[in-house]
Parts: C-alpha cells; sequence; structure tokens
C-alpha cells in the first residue's frame, strides 16, 4: 500500500476540477433541469432494490466526467482489489481489513482470497445461530431454572452502536417475548436506574468489547455482574449462564471470569465499526432471528459484489464518494446531513457520524506525510420531518452549503398510507424546496431562499434486513473510496487511543503521578476531587 501513495492534488484531474470549482458556484440546478429534460433519468441508478437520485448536485456534464477521471486516475482499483484480496491495507497496524470476509464464503474467489478468515467466520455464524436459537426458543435457562427473556448489551463505540442501530431498523421482525436493552454510556445513570428494571433470573448479559480492556465497557460489565451476584448469590456471576462476551481477544475475557464455552470470537482485523457483520451481531441474531441476520449479511455482500463489478460510472459508492469529495475539496462544505425518513433509521446518523469521522478523521497519508486538503467531512443529522423543525432552516437560508442524504424506504408495513404518505412527501418537498428555492423578487428579503442546495435521494422498497445490509455496505465502501482517493488509512484510530490513554492515566494515577499532566487538567482534577468529596 506505501508503494500506492499517491498525492490527489497532484492529479491532472484534481487540478481541474479546482478550476471548474469557480463557474460551479454560480450554475443554476433549475437551469440544468431546464436545459436537459432526461436528467433526472441520466443522474440515477436503479440496482437490486435501491434506488439514488444524485441529480439535484451542483454538478454538470463537464464535473461530472471529471470527478470520474479522478477515480481512474486516484488508486481506487487497486487498492479495492488489495482490501478484498487481504492485503494489509491497515498501513499503521500491518494487518488487512477483514469485515467484508464475514459475508462472504467459499464462492466468492471475486471478493477474497483469504479462505481461514472466511472458515472461522463461518464458524462462528454456526456458534451464533446456536445460542440465538436456543435463547429465541426459551432453552437457554438462568441459574434458577427460567428461560432468558430479556438481554443486555454492554459494549461502546461499534460494539454498541451497530447492533443498536441494527435492532432497531428491524425492530418490526423482533421476537414478540424479547426484551432488548443497551449501555454504552460509562455514566451510571444510564445503567443502574436500567438495572431496577430488570429481572435477573431472566436477564442474559452480552458484553461486547474487541479487547476487552476498554474501559467504559468494563466498568459496566462489573457493574452488571455485581447486580447479577447480589441479586441472585452467584459467587462468581460472570461464570453462570448469564453472561456471554464477544471479542477478540478472548485470553481478557477468560481473566473477567467468563467460561470459555459463552466466548465467541472474531478476528483481530475487523475494525470495531466494522463489527456488526460479525459475532458483535449475537444480539441482532437474538432479537430477528439467525434467519434474517443471515439475510443482513447477503444484503451486504451483494452491495460487495456491486461495487468489485460495476462501472464507476453506476457505481453506488463511487458516486456518492465522488460527490462527497467534490463539495468536500472543492464547494468548501465541510459537512454532510444524513436525514432518514424513517423512524427505524433513527440511529443511523449517529452510527454514520461514527464509521465516517472515526475512518477518514485523517491529517497524514499513508506514508505519514503530513496533508494539505481536507479529508473526512463532519457528518451530522436526524429523522424527518423532526429535522425539519430543527436545523432545516439553516439548510435553507443559512450561510453554510450542507449537501444532505436523504433516505427512505417507500413502503412500511407498521405504518398506514396517511402517515407513510406525509412521510415520503415531505422528504420530495424539503429535497425540492433546497434545489428550487424562493426567488421572486416581489418577495420580502427575509422570504428569499437561494435555492441551488445539493441533495441525493436514496430509495429502498422496504427496509428489509436484505436492504438494511446493502445500505449500510454501501456507505462503508463509500467512506473507503473516499479514503482511498484522499490517500489515508481509512482503518485506524490513533486520535482515540491517544484519549483512551490519558482517561486511564488519569483514572488510576495518584496525585504525585498527575504531575506530568497539563496545569488545567491537573487543576480540573482537583476541583472534581473537592466537590466529590464535599458531597459526599
Amino acid at each position: 500500500m506505501i508503494g500506492l501513495d499517491i498525492c490527489p492534488t497532484a492529479l491532472p484531474s484534481w487540478q481541474k476540477l479546482s478550476k471548474l470549482a469557480t463557474t460551479a458556484k454560480t450554475m443554476s440546478l433549475m437551469e440544468m433541469f431546464k436545459e436537459d429534460a432526461n436528467r433526472a433519468q441520466r443522474m440515477a441508478i436503479e440496482h437490486d432494490g435501491l434506488l439514488l437520485d444524485f441529480s439535484k448536485n451542483l454538478v454538470d456534464d463537464t464535473i461530472w466526467e471529471t470527478l470520474l477521471e479522478l477515480a481512474r486516475q486516484s488508486h481506487i482499483e487497486r487498492h479495492r482489489s488489495a482490501l478484498f484480496a487481504g492485503e494489509a491495507i491497515n498501513v499503521t497496524e500491518d494487518r488487512p481489513v477483514s469485515h467484508p470476509m464475514l459475508r462472504c464464503n467459499h464462492t466468492d474467489k471475486q471478493l477474497s482470497e483469504d479462505d481461514a478468515l472466511i472458515t472461522m467466520a463461518s464458524e462462528m455464524r454456526d456458534h451464533m445461530a446456536d445460542i440465538s436459537e436456543k435463547i429465541r426458543s426459551g432453552q437457554w435457562l438462568g441459574v434458577t431454572g427460567k428461560p432468558i427473556r430479556t438481554i443486555l448489551h454492554i459494549g461502546i463505540g461499534g460494539s454498541a452502536l451497530g447492533p443498536e442501530l441494527a435492532c432497531e431498523a428491524l425492530r418490526p421482525y423482533s421476537h414478540p417475548e424479547i426484551d432488548i436493552f443497551f449501555v454504552a454510556n460509562v455514566d451510571g445513570a444510564e445503567i443502574l436506574p436500567l438495572l431496577k428494571t430488570l429481572d435477573p433470573e431472566t436477564t442474559l448479559v452480552v458484553v461486547a468489547s474487541k479487547t476487552f480492556t476498554t474501559q467504559e465497557t468494563l466498568i459496566n460489565a462489573n457493574t452488571a455482574a455485581c447486580w447479577l451476584k447480589e441479586s441472585l448469590g452467584l459467587e462468581n456471576s460472570p461464570n453462570s449462564e448469564h453472561f456471554i462476551a464477544i471479542t477478540a481477544q478472548p485470553e481478557n475475557a477468560r481473566l473477567f471470569g467468563i467460561s470459555e464455552s459463552r466466548i465467541l470470537t472474531f478476528h483481530h482485523s475487523v475494525g470495531g465499526r466494522y463489527s456488526l457483520w460479525s459475532t458483535v451481531g449475537l444480539t441482532v441474531a437474538i432479537a430477528v432471528g439467525f434467519e434474517r441476520f443471515q439475510q443482513m449479511l447477503d444484503g451486504a455482500r451483494a452491495m460487495d459484489l456491486h461495487f468489485t463489478s460495476a462501472p464507476l460510472s453506476s457505481n453506488l459508492p463511487v458516486v456518492m464518494a465522488l460527490l462527497g469529495i467534490w463539495y468536500n475539496n472543492f464547494l468548501d462544505a465541510t459537512t454532510v446531513a444524513i436525514v432518514p425518513y424513517c423512524q427505524r433509521l433513527s440511529l443511523l446518523p449517529t452510527y454514520l457520524q461514527q464509521l465516517d469521522m472515526e475512518s477518514n478523521g485523517k491529517s497524514v497519508s499513508l506514508s505519514g506525510q503530513a496533508i494539505n486538503y481536507a479529508t473526512g467531512p463532519i457528518v451530522w443529522g436526524q429523522p424527518g420531518t423532526s429535522g425539519q423543525h430543527a436545523f432545516f432552516q439553516l439548510l435553507h437560508q443559512g450561510t453554510h452549503l450542507v449537501p444532505v442524504d436523504f433516505i427512505a424506504a417507500v413502503n412500511e408495513p407498521s405504518s398506514n398510507h396517511q402517515h407513510h404518505s406525509a412521510l415520503l412527501n415531505n422528504m420530495l418537498a424539503q429535497a425540492a424546496a433546497l434545489m428550487c428555492g424562493q426567488t421572486d423578487e416581489r418577495l420580502p428579503p427575509h422570504k428569499y431562499h437561494a435555492g441551488n442546495r445539493p441533495s441525493n435521494i436514496l430509495l429502498c422498497n422496504e427496509l428489509t434486513p436484505y436492504n438494511f445490509g446493502q445500505i449500510i455496505s454501501l456507505y462503508e465502501h463509500k467512506i473507503f473510496v473516499q479514503g482511498s482517493i484522499w490517500n489515508i488509512n481509512s482503518y485506524d484510530q490513533w486520535g482515540v487511543e491517544r484519549g483512551k490513554g490519558i482517561a486511564n492515566a488519569i483514572q488510576n494515577s495518584t496525585d504525585g503521578a498527575l504531575e506530568d499532566m497539563d496545569s488545567s487538567t491537573k487543576h480540573l482534577s482537583g476541583f472534581i476531587k473537592k466537590m466529590t468529596s464535599t458531597a459526599s
């Protein structure tokens, strides 16, 4: 991968795009639609039940062809081959990036040559299927002989966000007698009141942590363990039917006290924020059934196949990535709003925030050189129509250019025609209003909308496990393509690790050890200790 180190700003297409950006700021989306009656059809991709309409973007044919040329001149295709061949594209940790292998099989030679990892993933899926079916059928019993009916999933970051998003997105498929709860924050105000509402006799604690050393997760896990010990009189509650561990370092789970038979593993080359497809998805399989979990994997695999085979001009992840680079690097739009018009996808903006910002929030190249161009954007958003009454005013009339991804399901069985029609019509109206604006000169200035605000609309027929898997995989690959063009490593997170290290140092330090800290941190730590002692 170091041999593929290339500065994007040196590419002829990048330099041409820099010049085209000047004229793009004065182009009119409305005029482009008037001049090209087929623009909506030409700038749309329909594939395997998904439709991406990217016609409402500030690109003409010249800009679009130059963006595609940027993709060709970059190392996207070589990087993509390296990803799916299991090469060590995570250069700072010298390891491959293996989450696509979790959803492929031995017939997918076009996706991966790593038979050993595919075999391991298959074995782990068998283990997940066995556990999830026992729990769903009432065969998994607690120490008092009652079947498990509540799952308390403890994790943080990718070890919690992905499963929680999936469980919420696939809620109509959930087991009617099993309750699922997630705890991520180390703030005791989250877990302590929750435990008071749960029945320890029928609760299973699932602790998901890649390293099984994450401070927040272990504090919450210990709190749950103490609760079970006190409630059920267990001498060693982690070594009981009430605890399951999911980790890439099983030795640490064993040290915590969890029995070998209740430790599910995944490969260390699977990043935490990409681990939904691994055994971290056990809670999803319990909630909706392993068959539907497999359908989710199948949807992601189908997007993998599309990403590896479709031409760049009709490749969904590539198209979305190029549009994002156009705004981020050439039109000074430093944020992107994710607005799902689907309540079941209410956690998607938060999930994509971590997926994107932890992946592409980098400032050095693959060879470790400081870079002088923008990389990952700020990702934010919330569901429509609630977002319309929160931040859409800024989107319409504010001074910032904010591209928007609208996401919706055409059909929603858990809703009805009145509600869902209003929902979708609001989405269409907002996208149209962002583009068209309101420029009648007879209007007072405060009613003036410049319009020309860009958006994508991504539709699926229905939010099924398969389509959900497609959408998540689509964004994974979009992020990969952008990282490839920006010439950065999308698969490490040393900034996060630095913060963790300081937190552990402060948590475990004595007053003397704090001398190594900056004066602000020492002052604040002293203030907190003083106020804590006063309160107690």
